[in-house]
């Protein structure tokens, strides 16, 4: 009998996720399951998905990925519903918002939205054996994690560890996520930061997933085209984003950049806890992987799983 294939979509119902979920029916998916905040959101999109696709393979959960208890909840659905997983696309996340914005766990809401909420769905479908043998994990990054965009500037957490917390690392990376001082809210050093939180969060846990199965940070490159941006700053939506709509290059469409999901997806199994990106100081094109220094901090991988541990109140998945 011929095997039926099932991924999932956070944050699918618009922009990139909703575009990752149509292409992921197109490309010949038996069940994809699609999420939103509200049932009604998703019904929506579900709603579209079909009239595009003219296929019938979508799911609806409802998640909100703010909340871990929401993120539990769902995590909880999918383990009752009992079918695996073989394709995850954690797609959720939000652009960074002019005013600082905290989760009711206190964290800051960029990772929350970015990584907190996608560790604790992640771990539980994992730790239920859901994630089927040879199962593909994608999770958004950002060229902005690179250090070389203007006005994203990820923070020295090293330095910060040891100008106040002698030396302790975990404990700068907590202040960060929780803003608790010397951290300061700067909405595009913030989002930088917190998608160098992504990519260690996807090399430590490569190195606790069964043989064969993979996890992957992917920038999806500059897509201005959605909704992301509508809390951003007022210079980014003003400036920045109108500005890479006219030069060439800088930005490409919603299409382009849910594809490159689906091209990481697609990798084989030698291809596990790296992170692909435009190339360096550009915003589109072919993806290539980045080998930053700040990018390949083993001690900094290492101390951010433990934070996320903590702060996630105890989800912390370990291979069996």
């Amino acid at each position: 009998m011929e095997s039926t294939r099932t991924a999932l979509v956070t944050g699918a119902t618009s922009g990139l996720g909703f575009e990752a979920a149509a292409q992921l029916a197109e490309a010949g998916y038996d069940r994809v399951v699609v999420t939103g905040r509200t049932q009604a959101k998703v019904d929506s999109a579900i709603a579209r998905l079909e009239t595009r696709t003219g296929a019938e393979v979508f799911e609806a959960l409802t998640v909100d990925l703010d909340d871990l208890g929401s993120a539990e909840a769902a995590a909880g659905e999918l383990v009752a519903r009992g079918e695996g997983i073989d394709t995850l696309i954690l797609n959720a996340g939000i652009a960074p918002p002019q005013d600082m914005r905290m989760t009711a766990s206190g964290i800051e809401a960029t990772v929350t939205s970015s990584l907190i909420g996608h560790h604790v769905l992640t771990s539980r479908l994992l730790e239920a054996g859901l994630v089927n043998e040879g199962g593909r994990l994608v999770i958004a990054g950002s060229e902005a994690a690179r250090g070389d965009v203007p006005t994203f500037n990820p923070v020295d957490l090293e330095a910060m560890a040891a100008d106040h917390f002698g030396g302790d690392l975990e404990a700068a990376i907590e202040a960060q996520m929780r803003m608790t001082p010397p951290a300061t809210y700067k909405p595009g050093d913030t989002y930088a930061t917190a998608k160098v939180f992504v990519a260690w969060w996807a090399a430590e846990l490569a190195r606790r997933l069964p043989a064969g199965t993979t996890v992957n940070t992917v920038s999806p490159g500059s897509t201005p085209d959605t909704n992301a941006i509508s809390n951003a700053p007022f210079y980014m939506r003003k400036f920045m984003v109108p500005l890479f709509r006219l030069v060439p290059g800088m930005s490409h469409s919603v299409a382009d950049g849910a594809g490159r999901y689906l091209e990481v997806a697609g990798y084989g199994p030698e291809v596990n806890g790296e992170f692909f990106a435009s190339k360096r100081k550009k915003m589109t094109g072919p993806l290539y992987r980045m080998d930053h220094e700040h990018i390949a901090d083993r001690s900094g991988q290492q101390a951010l799983w433990n934070v996320v541990g903590r702060v996630s109140g105890g989800v912390s998945y370990e291979a069996a």
